[in-house]
């Protein structure tokens, strides 16, 4: 279903579009003017003319986009008057710096969710609701399979299987921005002081969140250990797309991991090779979701990415909203991976 042409936010060939602010939110091309819910790649892309962005994503956004980028940084909470529209940032709970942005102009109010989640997390903000006429919610994982255990649950688990092979070195394959920062945090969170090693994708997202105060074991990259250095019982956590190149030959024996929502689904983790996998998100569950829509009070409410369909459905019928999956180019950037633009 495509949004109504004379709404305060339509679809346009470059994104998501709010004519009163004059911007664009998360664009898929450059554009004058763009809004930033978070640093993942398919929500913030290079060329844009200026960012208005949270403050502690600052970092991150210089580093994939570019040092000289024209970036405004902002709090969240903070209503800002851009063009003729009110917008303010409001923590989405996904990944450092990540929001939901609310605009407001006249007597409308949209809301755009971004990625979010809805379960403690000790390295980001937590979530905050928010209410608006209009909701454009998230779906990745909107079937009512996936619950999510507690952080602290999942880092008990990997804490075990880390310590079950003092022999051999042990990998957790994770998103080398936001799940692998979490995944330190959370074991920090349970007592964890040993050293990790970091493949270097991970290790050059580290400033931002050592900066925040995020509490972390201590780290140091994979690659400056000397040569030959025993790796027996250390952990290293790694982005997926390291587990085929060739500097990680050196790890040949080590027991493997898979850090994902995704490890939810039977034979998930059959299929992509993985020894084990243990079930983190950083996007919400099926409760999350749903949750989060009621208290969005909104009267309509449009769903992107992954199951849009189905949570659409289910909203109507069921909790009795006017919902909608939102047509367009949001549903050609969920295909099984949670941040499918993620850098090796």
């Amino acid at each position: 279903m495509p949004l109504p042409a004379d709404g305060l936010l339509t679809l346009t060939p470059q994104g998501l579009y709010c004519r009163a602010a004059q911007a664009w939110i998360d664009p898929w091309r450059p554009v004058p003017r763009a809004l930033i819910t978070h640093a993942h790649a398919d929500h913030a892309r290079a060329g844009c003319g200026e960012y208005w962005a949270i403050a502690s994503s600052e970092g991150i956004l210089r580093q994939r986009l570019g040092q000289d980028i024209r970036l405004l940084p902002v709090d969240y909470g903070q209503v800002l008057g851009i063009g003729d529209a009110r917008v303010s940032f409001h923590s989405a709970g996904h990944v450092l710096g990540s929001a939901q942005i609310r605009l407001e102009a006249g007597a409308e109010s949209w809301l755009v969710s971004g990625d979010y989640k809805r379960c403690p997390d000790p390295s980001c903000t937590p979530f905050e609701p928010v209410t608006a006429d209009v909701f454009i919610t998230e779906a990745t994982f909107g079937l009512p399979i996936y619950r999510w255990q507690s952080g602290t649950e999942v880092a008990r688990q990997i804490q075990t299987w880390w310590q079950q092979a003092p022999d051999r070195p042990s990998v957790l394959f994770a998103y080398a921005f936001g799940k692998a920062q979490r995944l330190l945090a959370e074991l920090a969170a349970i007592g964890v002081e040993h050293e990790v090693l970091l493949h270097g994708a991970v290790h050059n997202l580290m400033a931002s969140y050592r900066e925040a105060g995020v509490a972390m074991p201590p780290t140091v990259p994979l690659g400056s250990l000397p040569r030959g250095a025993s790796l027996a019982g250390r952990l290293l956590i790694a982005p997926p797309a390291a587990q085929r190149g060739t500097g990680m030959r050196q790890l040949a024996g080590a027991q493997t991991a898979f850090v994902s929502g995704w490890m939810a689904v039977r034979g998930a983790r059959r299929r992509r090779g993985y020894g084990r996998g243990f079930v983190l998100s950083d996007h919400a569950d099926w409760g999350g979701l749903v949750r989060t829509v009621q208290q969005s009070r909104a009267q309509q409410v449009y769903v992107t990415h992954g199951q849009s369909d189905v949570l659409a459905r289910y909203l109507r019928e069921v909790e009795g909203i006017s919902a909608a999956p939102l047509a367009g180019h949001f549903e050609a950037e969920r295909s099984g991976n949670e941040e499918q633009a993620e850098p090796s």
